[in-house]
């Protein structure tokens, strides 16, 4: 099969009709970007054959936004020689014709002819979805599911078994099937599908567990028995070995650990006592050593004072002898400097001028030209100030004209409801008859309208009294003058006559307002912010002229190249030939000169600053060695020091005492072993207790013991083992023989099925030729096998420690959608040598191969194009460069 055209319009994105046409026999390679319309064509395509024209389940396929678009697809495509046209419209217009050679196919008949042609059927109603796609729906891969292959196997299967050229189906329901069949039943009697008892087979086992648990319960409980007996005995002989109450020895030696541990405990207060003791002597005389310390410190201060005031004095000298040196460089900088601020001064001079006559010429252009623009605003002005006083006389308000044109249009609606609701009095008098209708005299023939009530006064006859219209007329009487009234008060508040009045005078005021408007713009033109500001400028320009002029004035003529008073003195020869002085320069040779001054100062300043601090220290120097030495030399300081020394050796010496009593105790605790007596007073104790519990639990026990011998000897326990025995006997005998059934049911169905799988490998023997041939361009020496469903199950392959066997669903992502590409290649090839037609469509296939891989896979969509024709559509032109197809641009697509 070849597809030739493919034609849409009003087909989602696709709004406007979309052509492709001389689509090459082998691979097309429909390169965009995402939102490009690649899917849309796909799509197309699929609803071209599978959505039924009649159905709505197309409404997808409509442009968004657009619910009266009828979309349509057109296909032509080639088979066998003849030449096949598909036109389908859905939603509006619905309608499906199919043109094959010479004979053409209308609506259903033509829906059925396509599905019976290619492989697939619709649903019973609704959209259609995947089982109804049959062989289109396993050559033609969606986006993102080329991996998934057991679904579109499982709904194109019978049309591929039928394609193998043995019939599979046949096979399933062949004798040998029924065998199986049979043998499966009689085997799931006894065994689940997982190998596990089942039925009556459980049963037996569950009770051959119970039986063989009930005898181990019974064997448990007459081994209790016995060993009851023996205890029961064992507790008696200590019974009576417990009658001479043995742990009073116990609590006895326990009393006299404890009073070796009292006295123990006196000599650990004593010891406590001393070691305080000992602690407040050694934190005295460590006071003493720190005092001590101190004084010798204040001795070593005292020295080094003596040194800081010997070295501040000589420092001082230092620096007196080096003041005149440091004054004479900041005069000669001094001096530098001022010379080179006249040199600047005279050059700020020059440039000022230069600069104010500058201004001068520019600010007289602008005195001129702002004089010009406020003559032409004033007249500007004026005159928009004489329209606006126009207008103001006019005084028009636009929502008081706008509700009085409403309050006319409803005058005139009650007006005209008035007259239909009206009364109508006709009247044909004889000659020389009246009749007083109110204060009105009719006579003759006429007629009148009675809007109000009226009294009619018939001579010779009364009065008649004629209500006209009812209330309503009334109401509306009423309204009428309610509403003339607000009418005649917005006409008095608009000075206008009539409502005609108003609207010329508002003709007027809109006349004025465009001709105020378009002076304004003229004026905003001339003067944004202004008249006033304006003139306010030409003011300040006025000024700024005249301070100008005043400063340019001002300035002192200089002599070319030098300047008069001490500048001239300053100035070299070779200066004054020079001409005008660089200001930028002169600013450069006085930064320079301000620096070197700057330095000269700052040196100046330390030097000053390192005097007056040398002498501070000198003087701070002296004062703190007086202070010291006086401090040192006290004669209370002396006294302190002997009396420290005094009080350090008695405290030595009462140390020395303290730790020698202190050894003392230690040896005797030591000796004495405290914490030995307490264990002994623990340990004695516990026996003693231990040993009379023992012997009261003992009693206890025996107690209790006897009374289960005397329950358990009145059970017969022998003579229950003896019958369960019997009974477990028998339940083995049984199980035994549902377990040789079983196992031999099990290796009859293993047989069985071993010679269907032979069977059905021959049969799948051209699938796995087609199979083989696509997987060695990519692995080499590699099988894929298949089960008897004809699905991809193993991948076998040649390593390094020989064949390793994978299966497909545990492959990578990657792979799986390799191998389910390379599949249904080779369900493509046996239904091409079934003489069925092909047409592959790939939606972004392979997106998740690696560079190497994707290279082997185009070798293999290489080899497949030379037998199918292969629609790829893809967002990644750069990866399919090399597979040597022509490329479709959707973005050109979509232009044309």
């Amino acid at each position: 099969m070849r597809l030739l055209r493919l034609r849409v319009e009003q087909l989602r994105r696709f709004r406007e009709p979309v052509e492709i046409r001389d689509l090459e026999p082998g691979i097309n390679l429909f390169a965009g970007p995402n939102e490009s319309g690649k899917s849309t064509l796909v799509r197309a395509i699929r609803a071209a054959f599978f959505e039924r024209f009649k159905s709505n389940g197309a409404a997808d396929l409509q442009p968004w936004g657009d619910t009266s678009a009828a979309p349509s697809v057109e296909l032509e495509f080639e088979w066998q020689g003849v030449r096949w046209k598909l036109s389908k419209r859905f939603l509006k217009q619905k309608r499906c014709d199919l043109e094959i050679g010479a004979r053409r196919f209308n609506g259903d008949e033509a829906e059925e002819k396509l599905a019976e042609w290619l492989g697939y059927q619709f649903p019973g109603k609704g959209p259609s979805k995947a089982p109804h796609w049959g062989v289109p729906g396993l050559l033609w891969i969606e986006q993102g599911e080329g991996q998934e292959l057991r679904g579109p196997v499982a709904y194109a299967g019978n049309y591929l078994k039928s394609a193998l050229g043995g019939h599979l189906s046949d096979i399933a329901s062949s004798a040998g099937d029924a065998l199986i069949a049979r043998v499966e039943t009689e085997r799931a009697k006894l065994l689940t599908s997982t190998g596990r008892p089942t039925g009556e087979y459980a049963e037996v086992l569950r009770q051959h567990e119970d039986a063989g648990a009930r005898l181990t319960a019974l064997d448990r409980d007459i081994a209790a028995y016995r060993q009851q007996v023996d205890r029961l005995a064992e507790l008696r002989r200590l019974q009576a070995e417990d009658e001479g109450r043995p742990w009073e020895a116990y609590r006895r030696q326990a009393v006299d650990a404890q009073a070796r541990l009292t006295e123990v405990q006196g000599w650990r207060q004593a010891r406590a006592r001393e070691a305080q003791d000992l602690e407040h002597c050694v934190a005295s005389l460590q006071h003493g050593r720190d005092q001590q310390a101190a004084y010798a410190r204040q001795h070593q201060d005292l020295e080094q004072r003596a040194r800081d005031r010997d070295a501040t004095g000589l420092q001082v000298a230092e620096l007196q002898a080096d003041r005149p040196r440091i004054d004479a460089q900041v005069g000669q900088a001094q001096a530098a400097y001022r010379m080179a601020e006249a040199r600047l001064s005279m050059a700020r001079r020059q440039a000022k001028r230069a600069v104010l006559a500058a201004d001068l010429r520019r600010l007289t252009a602008e005195q001129a030209r702002l004089a010009a623009d406020l003559e032409q605003a004033q007249t500007l002005q004026a005159r928009v100030q004489a329209l606006r006083a126009r207008l103001q006389d006019i005084r028009l308000d636009e929502a008081a004209l706008k509700q009085l044109r409403s309050l006319d249009r409803t005058l005139a609606e009650l007006d005209a409801v008035r007259q239909s609701a009206a009364t109508r009095l006709a009247y044909d008098l004889l000659p020389q008859q009246h009749v007083q209708a109110g204060d009105e005299s009719l006579s003759g023939r006429g007629e009148r309208l009675l809007l109000e009530p009226v009294a009619l006064d018939v001579p010779g006859i009364g009065r008649l009294h004629i209500r006209p219209g009812g209330e309503d007329l009334a109401d509306l009487a009423r309204r009428r003058q309610e509403t003339r009234a607000r009418f005649d008060a917005l006409l008095a508040g608009l000075g206008a006559a009539d409502l005609r009045q108003a609207e010329d005078r508002t003709e007027q005021a809109r006349t004025l307002r465009q001709e105020i408007e378009l002076h304004e713009t003229r004026l905003s033109g001339l003067a944004p912010q202004g008249v006033d500001a304006v003139s306010n400028r030409l003011a300040l320009v006025e000024q700024e002229l005249r301070i100008r002029s005043e400063s340019l004035a001002a300035l002192p003529q200089d002599p070319a190249g030098t300047d008069s008073g001490a500048d001239t003195a300053q100035s070299s020869p070779a200066q004054a030939a020079a001409g005008p002085l660089d200001e930028a320069r002169a600013e450069r040779e006085l930064a320079a000169v301000r620096e070197r001054l700057q330095a000269a100062e700052r040196q100046a300043a330390r030097h000053a600053q390192t005097l007056v601090l040398a002498e501070q220290a000198g003087r701070t120097a002296a004062a703190e060695w007086r202070r010291l030495r006086d401090a040192v030399q006290a004669p209370e300081r002396q006294r302190q020091e002997r009396e420290l020394v005094t009080r350090l050796a008695a405290l030595q010496a009462r140390e020395l005492a303290v730790r020698q009593l202190l050894d003392a105790l230690d040896a005797r605790i030591a000796e004495a072993r405290p914490e030995i007596l307490e264990q002994d007073v623990q340990r004695f104790d516990r026996t003693a207790a231990q040993m009379e519990q023992a012997a009261k639990e003992r009693r206890e026990e025996a107690i209790r013991v006897q009374s289960g011998l005397e329950a358990l000897g009145a059970h017969g326990l022998e003579e229950q083992r003896a019958d369960l025995a019997r009974e477990a006997e028998f339940i083995a005998r049984r199980r035994d023989e549902l377990r040789r059934r079983a196992e031999a049911l099990d290796l009859l169905l293993e047989l069985l099925r071993t010679g269907r799988q032979a069977l059905t490998r021959r049969i799948q023997a051209p699938l796995q030729r087609h199979l083989n041939h696509y997987l060695h361009l990519l692995f080499p020496q590699a099988r894929l096998d298949v089960d008897e469903d004809l699905l991809p199950e193993r991948l076998v392959r040649t390593g390094a420690d020989g064949a390793v066997h994978e299966a497909v669903d545990a492959l990578s992502f990657g792979a799986r959608e390799q191998m389910g590409l390379i599949s249904r290649l080779a369900y493509a090839d046996l239904l091409r040598e079934a003489g069925r037609p092909t047409l592959i469509i790939l939606d972004d296939a392979l997106v998740h191969s690696d560079h190497a891989r994707l290279d082997g896979m185009k070798r293999i969509l290489f080899d497949a194009a030379q037998r199918h024709q292969i629609l790829l559509f893809t967002c990644h032109p750069e990866r399919w460069r090399d597979l040597g197809a022509r490329v479709v641009e959707m973005g050109m697509l979509g232009a044309a």
